[in-house]
C-alpha cells in the first residue's frame, strides 16, 4: 500500500466485497459538508464504493446507482442528516450541473458524494475526497485517494488509520 504522502493514498482491493467494506470504513467517518468524489471508468467500482459509504454512513437503504434519477438521497438513521449521491455520467459538463440542482446539494447540510465528478470538475470547491477507481484485474480494483484541502485531510489520515492500521 503505497503512501505517496499525507495528502494521497494508493492501494488495491482485491474483491468488490473488500472495496465495499472500504467504502463502510469510510463512511463511518464522515461528517456534514464532506464532499467525495468517486471517478473512474464504467465498472471500476464507484457504484460497490459508494454502496459501502451509505451503509458507513448508516443510511436507512442502500446506494444504487442514481444514472437515471442524476441524484439519491439517503437519509442517516440516527439524525436524519442526508447523504446526497450525484451520478453526472450524463451531464454533458458544467452548466448542467445548475439545471440538477447541484449547487443546492453543495449548500445544503450533509455529505456529498458524486460519481463522474470529472465531467464538472471545474465548478467543485476544491475542499474535496477525490477518488479514482481503476482495473487493476478482473476482480481487483485500485483506488487513489487525494485529499484537497484541511478537512479531507484529516478525512484521509482517519481513514488509513481505521482501514489499514498506519
Amino acid at each position: 500500500m503505497p503512501i505517496l504522502d499525507d495528502r494521497t493514498l494508493d492501494f488495491v482491493s482485491s474483491s468488490a466485497v473488500q472495496t465495499e467494506r472500504l467504502g463502510a470504513r469510510l463512511g463511518e467517518l464522515l461528517q456534514s459538508g464532506d464532499l467525495l468524489c468517486l471517478a473512474g471508468d464504467l465498472g471500476a467500482g464507484k457504484t460497490c464504493l459508494a454502496r459501502g459509504v451509505s451503509r458507513g454512513w448508516g443510511a436507512v437503504r442502500s446506494a444504487t446507482s442514481p444514472t437515471f434519477t442524476l441524484i439519491n438521497e439517503y437519509p442517516r438513521a440516527s439524525d436524519n442528516l442526508p447523504l446526497f449521491h450525484v451520478d453526472c455520467y450524463r451531464l454533458r459538463g458544467p452548466e448542467d450541473a445548475l439545471a440538477i440542482g447541484l449547487y443546492d446539494v453543495l449548500d445544503r447540510s450533509g455529505v456529498v458524494m458524486i460519481e463522474w465528478p470529472e465531467r464538472i470538475a471545474s465548478v467543485l470547491p476544491s475542499e474535496r475526497l477525490w477518488i479514482t477507481l481503476r482495473w487493476a484485474a478482473a476482480t481487483k480494483r485500485g483506488l487513489c485517494f487525494e485529499a484537497g484541502g484541511e478537512r479531507p485531510r484529516e478525512l484521509l489520515l482517519h481513514f488509513r488509520q481505521s482501514a489499514f492500521g498506519v
